[in-house]
């Protein structure tokens, strides 16, 4: 949301900076995402000044062409070459000088000393086009002689400047969506930032547009107001005005329109949209003499009714979409678009203003319905304040009096049938301390609260334990104590709540790996070795339990109001699921297939009802492979795949998660052991202390059959609860990093065949345990010249000082002491 600096400042008398407040902005929960300069007049004329043309001359070389000197009051006068054929000695212009950017015909100019037709320009006399004032260029732009030389064209013109914050409204902040909302924060939090004490004297206060003049001229055009759905509308305000003439708006509205991105239409368009962005009320402008009838009914249409909004888009409504009508048809959905047929156009002489409260989920599902977004319903879906339509409207009357002139024709007319009660909320005093982590003042709490529009209505007692406060409508987020704390907090400021020396906090630690870290481990693994990941539905058909007998159908939890026979039964695994996927890929010829899947698998417990006790659910992973091992291609095999390929991913799968097969982290020995039944013919089962944790194998011809598969399918369902239990618990070590060199020597040894280099390696590591730290192989040499039974090693020798560079004398001796040890016991010699 855009929210102007000049416009902002109407309501507040502040001096501060525009960086100031934006950092204020965003410290109060307004956070300022962006900050831009605003000119009413692209580039703010910067660079043009108010100059006199001294003389004129033809261009000895030109025929359309003019030699000008202009005087900028201040300097040598500029040699212009003019082409306007208006131009004439003592004018009054505007002068844009060297280095002066303008922008005019889609272009950005820079204006650079140059020769035209051997002349010498200095800068440019300008045209109203040129300049972003008008679109004439018939010549250059002529000013009254009264107009004082050398003053900035900025500052003659009147050009305004301003700065724009982009403020990131969060969704609750519905009373911040307008430039009084912002005001009233900017007040409280001047008034109020980090105070230890109130404020006697000096409180910056917020100042609303008067109404006070507002006044029924006449009752020559009442247009009767009927609402049939008070919970979707529960508030609807309306007001007639005749004798308007709709023309183009001023330039302070167009000004501060424009500054905000709104796109300025016509007056009485300009000044909805202007209320909207002042108060945060929408509004909408009929055109009376459109309304049939004279009666404006709130009601919803039938399914399917068509309407055509402003954007001339032909819709059908839904059933639960609430419209504003006319006696013959509707005109506009309520709180989100309006209608081609019922809108101001430069024909209209009266208009019938609308300021109501809509219900906010109505608007929101009408809004996602018909796939729109607009200011209107981006605050009525959040919230809008029923207590301020019949001010809003008031407001816009009068603006639309002094604008397109016109009398009011009608009373206000509010229907508010239930008028609705504001919120109130119980504040206890150590709720406030506990969660800000500080104890404030009361009188300054209670100052914060009266900035934000909110009433302390009575004080707690006995003790004074707390107080109740009346919450305002326009803070429809605000229902409850911690809401209250937080509106204190960011007024009061977070930065201002000091840390205490010694936090007082428990800290949750467990050595068990993240599921979903380990989760997506496996997943990378899979997807990177050619596996697809499928999505099956936890509902399944209870006609594949009920056909096999590895999973008994009694253990099936069943859906009380199943939509289908097809999903009546949550799954008991995964593997009916992975056929469907199978099939599906089948008959759409795609016959090499590697999927895998995690999910959950729910069991009810044999012989017993009980809703809670009696039910168990718990993560599975399924692995299938089908088909070809590897894609076609003219250097690959054909092979399919088969047992080994599937047991080599569970296998690889376990090791990738740091599983011994023989040993779990607690000792725990996995067992495999073959099998066949009706779900497997060939199979293996894992297990760990006689329980089950997983099975895979080449699925049973009879099973394939039932889904018509004709295909060898292998497959593998594991106990993704178990598997996570299993993983070793790994102490991650920490070291600093090295902060002298290290030293590299390499020799080479003539060994008898039969020493390893493990014997090697062993014998360095006893010999110096300081001061190396790695021993490497880095090649073996055999052959006649070494004599028969002999080899020769080269190894290096890594060696470093944790506490000090060494020396070359150190390292020597260090190396001295290696070849000792291999001469004494290996018997080796130094080549």
């Amino acid at each position: 949301m855009k929210i102007s600096y000049n416009w902002l400042r109407q309501y507040i008398k502040t001096d501060l900076s525009p960086e100031k407040l934006a950092e204020l902005l965003t410290g109060c929960g307004l956070e300022v995402e962006n900050m831009e300069e605003f000119h009413s007049v692209k580039g703010g004329l910067k660079g043009v000044v108010i100059g006199e043309v001294l003389s004129c001359a033809k261009h000895p070389n030109s025929d359309h062409l003019s030699l000008t000197t202009v005087s900028t009051g201040q300097g040598e006068p500029l040699s212009i070459v003019c082409g306007a054929p208006n131009v004439a000695a003592g004018q009054k212009v505007a002068v844009a000088g060297l280095g002066t950017t303008l922008y005019f015909n889609d272009k950005e100019v820079t204006l650079q000393k140059t020769r035209i037709r051997g002349e010498v320009s200095e800068g440019m006399i300008c045209a109203e086009d040129e300049l972003g004032l008008g679109k004439g260029h018939a010549g250059i732009m002529i000013l009254p002689s009264e107009a004082k030389v050398g003053i900035s064209a900025s500052e003659y013109f009147g050009i305004e400047h301003d700065w724009v914050f982009t403020i990131g409204l969060t969704p609750n902040r519905a009373d911040a969506a307008s430039h009084i909302g912002v005001a009233r924060d900017v007040a409280a939090v001047i008034n109020n930032f980090g105070r230890s004490e109130p404020l006697d004297s000096g409180r910056t206060q917020i100042h609303l547009p008067e109404v006070s003049a507002f006044k029924q001229d006449n009752d020559e055009l009442v247009i009767g107001i009927a609402v049939d759905d008070p919970a979707a509308c529960p508030r609807y305000t309306g007001l007639t005005i005749t004798g308007i003439k709709v023309a183009e708006s001023p330039v302070w509205l167009k000004n501060r329109l424009n500054a905000v991105g709104l796109r300025p239409i016509n007056n009485i368009v300009d000044i909805t949209n202007f209320i909207l962005m002042e108060l945060g009320q929408p509004l909408h402008a009929f055109d009376a003499g459109r309304i049939t009838g004279r009666n404006v009914i709130v009601r919803k249409n039938p399914q399917g009714t068509k309407f055509t909004t402003l954007d001339e888009v032909e819709r059908e409504l839904g059933s639960d979409d609430l419209m504003i009508c006319n006696e013959a048809e509707p005109m506009c959905i309520a709180g989100v678009f309006g209608g081609v047929g019922s809108g101001v156009t430069s024909e209209t002489t009266s208009v019938f203003l609308e300021s109501a409260y809509f219900d906010p989920i109505h608007i929101r599902k009408t809004a996602r319905y018909h796939g729109l977004s607009t200011d209107a319903s981006f605050r009525f879906e959040r919230g809008a304040d029923y207590s301020i339509t019949v001010y809003a409207i008031k407001r816009a009357a009068l603006l639309i009096k002094e604008i397109a002139g016109g009398q009011f024709s009608s009373p206000v007319i509010d229907v508010y049938p239930k008028p609705l009660d504001p919120v109130k909320v119980i504040l206890p005093w150590f709720n406030l301390d506990r969660l800000i982590g500080k104890t404030l003042d009361r009188q300054v709490v209670t100052d914060i609260l009266t900035d934000l529009g909110m009433q302390v209505t009575r004080h707690m007692q006995p003790g004074n334990e707390g107080i109740e406060i009346a919450v305002p409508s326009y803070k429809v987020d605000v229902t409850r104590d911690v809401d209250i704390i937080e509106e204190v907090l960011r007024i009061y400021g977070y930065n201002n709540v000091e840390i205490l020396p010694e936090v007082r906090s428990s800290l949750s630690y467990t050595k068990r790996p993240d599921p979903d870290k380990v989760m997506n481990i496996v997943s990378d693994y899979f997807s990177a070795n050619g596996f697809n990941e499928i999505m099956n539905n936890s509902l399944t058909c209870s006609l594949y339990y009920e056909q096999n007998p590895d999973f008994p159908a009694e253990r099936c939890v069943r859906i009380l109001n199943p939509i289908s026979r097809d999903l009546d039964v949550m799954r008991q695994n995964l593997l009916f699921g992975c056929l469907e996927s199978v099939i599906y890929n089948f008959n759409r010829k795609s016959a090499d297939l590697k999927f895998y899947e995690f999910g959950t698998v729910y069991q009810k417990a044999m012989g017993t009802d009980d809703p809670v006790k009696g039910y168990h659910e718990e993560s599975h992973i399924a692995i299938t492979i089908t088909g070809k091992s590897a894609a076609e291609n003219w250097n690959s095999g054909t092979d399919s795949v088969n047992w080994f390929e599937l047991t080599g991913y569970i296998q690889a799968l376990f090791h990738k998660l740091g599983i011994n097969l023989s040993e779990g982290n607690t000792g725990r020995k996995i067992f495999q052991k073959t099998f066949s039944g009706h779900t497997f013919s060939n199979g293996l089962i894992y297990s760990v202390n006689d329980k089950v944790i997983g099975t895979a194998g080449l699925l049973s011809r009879n099973l394939l059959k039932a889904f018509d598969i004709r295909q060898d399918i292998y497959y593998a369902e594991l106990n993704w609860n178990a598997i996570l239990f299993l993983i070793p618990v790994k102490e991650t070590q920490y070291r600093e990093l090295p902060k002298f060199p290290e030293v590299r020597r390499d020799l080479a040894l003539l060994l008898d065949e039969a020493v390893k280099f493990e014997e090697i390696e062993q014998l360095a590591y006893q010999t110096e345990k300081k001061l190396l730290k790695q021993v490497g192989l880095f090649d073996v040499y055999e052959g006649e010249k070494l004599g028969k039974g002999k080899k020769s090693y080269a190894v290096s020798f890594i060696l470093r000082d944790e506490e000090k560079t060494l020396t070359d004398k150190e390292i020597d001796k260090c190396m001295d002491r290696l070849i000792n040890a291999f001469s004494s016991n290996l018997k080796a010699q130094v080549r």
